[in-house]
């Protein structure tokens, strides 16, 4: 595999900018997009959480402080049901009673429905079983405790799918009971991330009657009524702060509904032996995906279709341009080297640093 320069930091991120959803239009296709101009500037904050960027945007500044503490909270609860790193999480428990039907919560039951939706409609893809191959890899704990450099590992193609996989994950989301076959783990972080965004713009909205945008990591969510001229949103090669100059192409877009998500290889990325590895398994596989793109960024209904798409997309590599071309969503992907191939009605180079 080709080695990218080395990079730390939460996953390449579509950053928002404080700057100028309504609840995501209902029709197929990507969101509506405005042009990428000036307006008024919304209140915002960001924190660390869950092992990436969270920034919340809110038309109304009034209502910036208890939107921060609801979405703080509602992350809390997700990371206490849905985390494969913590002992005491709900699905470690589940994954302890391997074989055994587990009484979840409503939070956990739903990210399992979504995960195994995503695998799915993905051809399996999209696979929450390759918790074990990322572990094998390096990537066994929260990525900022993962050693950058560490000793050679033999890789060897096993596939995901060579033993149980999400086909033999059990649940039943009226009743939350939840199976987990012996020898499964879940990893149910990408599109697990991409829904609480989608849930938690939506509840915010409501909650403080005015605009939201939710940014986790690489997933956008948009809810409410939004300020002038749409959300600006910086979509980025290279992970940074959206108030700080962008690294590497990028491009400011402003969108009136909808998600926003991107998926890449070149931010959780770590090194064994002569081996740059990164996050974003292939089930065929069970190693990383060929670095036939440094990131996919994807516009569609909500974040989660849009991270489905992205990270199918990176899993894909040469043949996923064409798979997008088939999802109606708008995309941006960009190559290793930075040339930047669209696809859809990704909206025209408005704005770029």
């Amino acid at each position: 595999m080709t080695p990218a320069p080395e990079e730390q930091g939460p996953p390449p991120a579509a950053a928002a900018d404080p700057g100028p959803p309504p609840a995501a239009p209902e029709e197929q296709g990507p969101p509506p997009v405005a042009a990428a101009k000036p307006g008024p500037q919304p209140a915002a904050d960001s924190w660390t959480a869950i092992g990436t960027t969270v920034r919340l945007v809110v038309t109304d500044p009034r209502r910036i402080e208890a939107g921060r503490r609801l979405l703080a909270g509602y992350i809390a609860a997700l990371d206490a049901a849905c985390s494969r790193f913590r002992d005491d999480s709900e699905l470690a428990d589940a994954e302890r009673r391997a074989g055994t039907p587990v009484l979840v919560s409503e939070l956990l039951a739903d990210a399992v429905a979504v995960a195994l939706h995503a695998a799915d409609i993905t051809d399996g893809d999209l696979d929450p079983t390759v918790a074990t191959q990322l572990a094998a890899l390096g990537y066994d704990r929260d990525f900022e405790l993962v050693t950058r450099n560490g000793p050679p590992l033999r890789l060897t193609v096993r596939s995901a799918r060579s033993g149980p996989g999400w086909r033999d994950v059990r649940l039943d989301q009226e009743r939350r009971r939840l199976t987990i076959p012996p020898g499964v783990r879940l990893d149910l972080g990408a599109t697990a991330k991409a829904h609480a965004a989608d849930r938690a713009a939506a509840r915010l909205a409501r909650r403080l009657g005015c605009g939201v945008l939710v940014s986790l990591g690489g997933d956008i969510a948009v809810a409410g009524k939004p300020p002038e001229g749409g959300w600006r949103v910086r979509i980025q090669d290279v992970t940074g702060h959206p108030e700080e100059p962008p690294v590497g192409p990028s491009q400011v877009i402003a969108i009136t509904g909808g998600g926003v998500s991107t998926s890449g290889i070149a931010a959780r990325r770590w090194r064994r032996g002569n081996q740059v590895l990164h996050h974003i398994v292939d089930p065929r596989t069970g190693l990383p995906a060929k670095p036939v793109w440094r990131t996919v960024s994807v516009l569609a209904q909500t974040a989660l279709r849009a991270n489905i798409a992205s990270t199918t997309a990176i899993i894909r590599g040469q043949a996923g341009p064409g798979w997008l071309e088939g999802r109606d969503v708008a995309a941006r992907l960009v190559t290793p080297d930075g040339r930047v191939r669209t696809v859809g009605a990704w909206p025209r180079q408005e704005e770029a640093a």
